[in-house]
C-alpha cells in the first residue's frame, strides 16, 4: 500500500540517517501491526513542479491518443485526466503547478492507456517515458515490444538453458523484457550488454512486474 505522511522529525546517528514521520490515517499503524511490516520505500516530495520536458512528453502521448480516438488534443487532455483520477485515487490537478510527482504518474498513465490500447504512435512511446521501469512492467504486461511498440514477445535477459522445459522451469527470478521478433533477434545477435546500451533498456525479475504495474494505480489517501 501507499500513504501519504509527513516528516516530523530527521536526524543522523551513527552515520545513518533516522526519519519519524506521522501519519492522520490510524489505520497505517492496524495496518503495520496486523501486517507485521519491517521494510517500507521512502518517496520524497521537495515540492518541485512540472518541467518542460515532462510538459513535452505528456503532451507529445496526449496528441496521439486524441489522433486515435478523434477527440482535439485538449479534451484528449481532459479525458485522460479523469482517467487518471479514477485509476489513481489522486485529485484533479492543473499542469500549470502539478508537482514533479504527479507529472510522472500521469505520463504512466497515458502511456500505460497506449499501450493497452494498441495507440499508433508518432515516434516511439519509450521517448515519452518519464519513468522507464514502469514503462517497461506495462510492456510486459501489454506484450508490446518496449524499443518499438509492436506486438512483442517476452526474452529473457538470463537464458533458461538449452532444451530446459519452459512450462516446469521456475523463472519467476529471471530477468525479463518485451520485445518484438526483429528486437528479439536484434538482442541475440547483439549480446545482452550492446543491445541493453543501444536502447538504454534492462530486464526485470519478472514476479515484482505486477508488483511494479499495481504501483502506477495505487490509491493514496
Amino acid at each position: 500500500m501507499l500513504q501519504y505522511t509527513k516528516i516530523k522529525d530527521a536526524r543522523l546517528r551513527d552515520g545513518k540517517s533516522e526519519i519519524v514521520v506521522t501519519s492522520e490515517d490510524s489505520r497505517l499503524y492496524e495496518y503495520i501491526i496486523s501486517k507485521r511490516v519491517k521494510d517500507t520505500e521512502l518517496r520524497l516530495d521537495d515540492g518541485r513542479r512540472i518541467t518542460a520536458l515532462q510538459r513535452r512528453k505528456a503532451y507529445a502521448t496526449i496528441r496521439d491518443i486524441a489522433l486515435h480516438t478523434g477527440y482535439l488534443p485538449e479534451e484528449a487532455k481532459e479525458v485522460m485526466k479523469y482517467h487518471y483520477v479514477v485509476k489513481t485515487g489522486r485529485e484533479y490537478f492543473s499542469f500549470s503547478d502539478c508537482s514533479i510527482e504527479t507529472a510522472r504518474i500521469f505520463i504512466n498513465v497515458l502511456i500505460d492507456y497506449a499501450l493497452r490500447e494498441g495507440i499508433q504512435v508518432q515516434g516511439n512511446l519509450i521517448d515519452n517515458t518519464d519513468d522507464i521501469h514502469a514503462y517497461l512492467a506495462c510492456c510486459v504486461i501489454h506484450k508490446k515490444c518496449c524499443i518499438c511498440g509492436n506486438t512483442g514477445e517476452i526474452h529473457h535477459e538470463d537464458a533458461i538453458g538449452m532444451g530446459a522445459d519452459r512450462e516446469e522451469v521456475d523463472d519467476s527470478d529471471k530477468k525479463i523484457i518485451c520485445l518484438c521478433r526483429k528486437h528479439h533477434t536484434l538482442a541475440h545477435s547483439l549480446g545482452k550488454e550492446r543491445f541493453f546500451n543501444m536502447y538504454h533498456v534492462y530486464g526485470i525479475v519478472k514476479k515484482t512486474v505486477p508488483l511494479i504495474y499495481q504501483k502506477m494505480y495505487e490509491e493514496i489517501r
